[in-house]
């Protein structure tokens, strides 16, 4: 499931990247000319992002997508908000260019890999499971989807362009901020008091901090602090806190190098 997220992140990278991407402030916030809405309920799966470039070129407007890929829109929502033009588009193909389906999807929806991974993990680490060491494993690939995620840029808005570089399309994103609230807090909130998770948090975390850029150094200091407080708070005494704080990239019984 990491290998296949990080599949998915990479190739849709890539698709923005091929779209001509154009910093954030390119396009100033200004009320919208008309909005689309959408004709019925579900989860967004997919954007068409050359469709929704060339929809925007052929009016001469700006397409603003209000929702994150893998939100759930109810019937009536606004999906796209229409911001200048030379004419009206058509709001049921600009619509059809979304795709909304019964639940999320991992066609264009990185996180919700990275969901059903912590998914797996919270469920072991349940009081009728309670198999830490499966939660263990699971964040071994929690680590590898991360460290591909805080090597890129993130910069949490996409603004794509057309051929003749005018700015067409603003898409949400995730930030890595994001992406590691994810990964992390509620595997923490489930684990903190498993000596064996705790330590292979603490591995993770040291981890990312060791490889990734600076920039993406303050939250990672942030989920280590909450890691900290965690077992300051679950470990009284102060032997097994001692346990609980060191690094494991195994849980328990592994070496970590410092």
């Amino acid at each position: 499931m990491a290998h296949l997220g990080e599949a998915v992140f990479t190739k849709g990278a890539a698709a923005i990247r091929g779209a001509a991407p154009r910093e954030a402030g390119a396009v100033a916030p200004k009320r919208p000319v008309m909005t689309v809405r959408s004709a019925r309920g579900g989860c967004i799966q997919a954007f068409d992002v050359s469709g929704l470039v060339a929809q925007a070129a052929r009016h001469n407007c700006v397409f603003v997508v209000t929702r994150l890929i893998g939100d759930f829109v109810p019937p009536g929502a606004v999906l796209v908000e229409v911001h200048g033009g030379t004419s009206e588009p058509d709001p049921e193909r600009v619509a059809g260019l979304i795709a909304l389906g019964s639940e999320r999807t991992i066609e264009q929806d990185p996180a919700f890999a990275l969901r059903v991974l912590v998914d797996i993990a919270i469920r072991a680490l349940s009081p009728a499971v309670n198999d830490p060491t499966t939660a263990v494993q699971v964040l071994n690939y929690v680590e590898w989807f991360l460290h591909t995620v805080g090597r890129t840029h993130l910069p949490g808005r996409h603004v794509l362009a057309d051929g003749r570089g005018d700015a067409r399309l603003v898409l949400p994103g995730r930030d890595w901020d994001n992406y590691l609230q994810l990964a992390v807090c509620e595997i923490l909130a489930y684990g903190g008091s498993s000596v064996q998770v705790c330590r292979r948090l603490r591995a993770m975390l040291d981890g990312l901090l060791d490889s990734l850029p600076a920039q993406q150094h303050p939250a990672v200091r942030a989920q280590s602090s909450m890691l900290q407080e965690s077992v300051e708070r679950e470990f009284t005494d102060p032997a097994r806190r001692a346990l609980a704080q060191q690094p494991d990239f195994q849980g328990i019984g592994g070496q970590y190098a410092s």
